[in-house]
């Protein structure tokens, strides 16, 4: 499964995989695909440190690189405390009223709520890069637009292509206005933060919008065929997320959300606002439909909504509350029914591959050559 971008990137597999969890990136890496580490749950250097140190340690040398959640637009002097101030007080109670129907305790006293969504913030992304840019990252991806233009001269002047996610032609032609290498053509089916269109119409949209940049494909991509279909496309490689999260390197430290992304089927999936602020695709739970009942007060914008409900969030992880428990993840949910080694999903997908290409090459009468 190469690609030109793929050659230039020097790995075997134009599969891109971006995930949370380092163990995954380094493995993605090794299977010859290309490894992507999502930042924005690392709010402290040291910790991104420490995990980017891994990667450079299990990666055997393979090339990876660092998701970003970095606005093009900066708000100076706003603080998090700000941010939290202009919560009201309503959507407060709503959270608490919330976990007390369901039973959720609190977490021990002392204990801080675990991730928060504060990587949409300047500083601390930018924190991150002064981190990623001590090591030989190959790729650095924003989820939120193209970066600012100093952070893309930077990654440049260090040979780090610069990608961002793209969910119409008129945002991927905002992103090659703005230098970017790489575009993202991510579907409605994707996972996380998603727009309105689907990839089988997306992705060639985008294609034809920013040639001659390379673009990767993604939303509702897990098997060696949908590989194949994003390729003939014009896609010159594919970005995968949600299929990660049942590997068997990934660390959910949740055997029911595990339990939970098993059991789902592709349908079992909604664009909601309830975590972030944005729509962004996620299991449909209890807590979601809470959030779009009209009796309710409705999710706030971006990034009040996050900072509202992190630690509600923590809380639901960490006991397991079950008609609660989420996660942002794909339609492709409904392929995700075993619990597989990243070895063992790059298997698959280029098995699949190589049996799609066979199956049009017989169509169109070229079998054999």
């Amino acid at each position: 499964m190469q690609t030109e971008l793929s050659k230039q990137l020097g790995v075997e597999h134009a599969v891109f995989g971006f995930t949370p969890f380092p163990a995954v990136a380094a493995a993605i890496s090794r299977a010859g695909g290309f490894g992507v580490l999502g930042a924005v749950r690392y709010t402290a250097p040291d910790d991104l440190k420490r995990d980017l140190d891994w990667i450079e340690a299990h990666a055997e040398g393979r090339p990876y690189g660092l998701d970003v959640v970095m606005p093009t637009k900066k708000v100076e002097g706003v603080t998090e405390a700000d941010v939290e101030a202009m919560i009201p007080e309503g959507h407060r109670r709503f959270v608490e009223d919330t976990l007390a129907k369901y039973g959720v305790p609190d977490l021990p006293e002392g204990e801080a709520s675990g991730w928060r969504i504060t990587g949409w913030m300047e500083q601390v992304a930018r924190t991150q890069l002064d981190v990623a840019f001590e090591y030989p990252i190959k790729l650095l991806a924003n989820a939120l637009g193209s970066p600012p233009a100093d952070v893309i001269a930077r990654a440049h002047d260090q040979g780090v292509l610069v990608a961002a996610l793209a969910g119409s032609a008129r945002h991927a032609r905002k992103h090659k206005d703005a230098g970017i290498d790489i575009v993202v053509a991510q579907g409605y089916e994707a996972g996380g933060h998603t727009g309105e269109i689907a990839s089988m119409v997306l992705t060639p949209e985008v294609v034809d919008a920013v040639a001659p940049l390379p673009v990767l494909a993604a939303g509702g991509i897990g098997s060696g065929p949908q590989v194949a279909a994003a390729l003939a496309l014009g896609a010159q490689g594919v970005w995968l997320g949600s299929l990660w999260l049942t590997t068997t390197e990934a660390d959910l430290h949740s055997p029911a959300l595990t339990r939970k992304l098993l059991a789902a089927g592709s349908g079992d999936t909604v664009r909601s606002r309830a975590l972030t602020g944005k729509p962004a695709r996620q299991l449909r739970t209890e807590w979601t439909d809470a959030w779009e009942d009209r009796d309710g007060p409705g999710p706030l914008p971006m990034p009040l909504q996050g900072l509202l409900v992190a630690e509600a969030v923590s809380r639901i992880q960490k006991y397991e509350v079950e008609p609660l428990l989420g996660t942002p993840v794909g339609q492709i949910v409904g392929r995700m029914n075993s619990e597989r080694s990243v070895r063992a999903v790059f298997d698959d997908l280029t098995r699949g591959f190589e049996e799609a290409v066979d199956r049009v090459n017989r169509i169109a009468g070229r079998s054999g050559q």
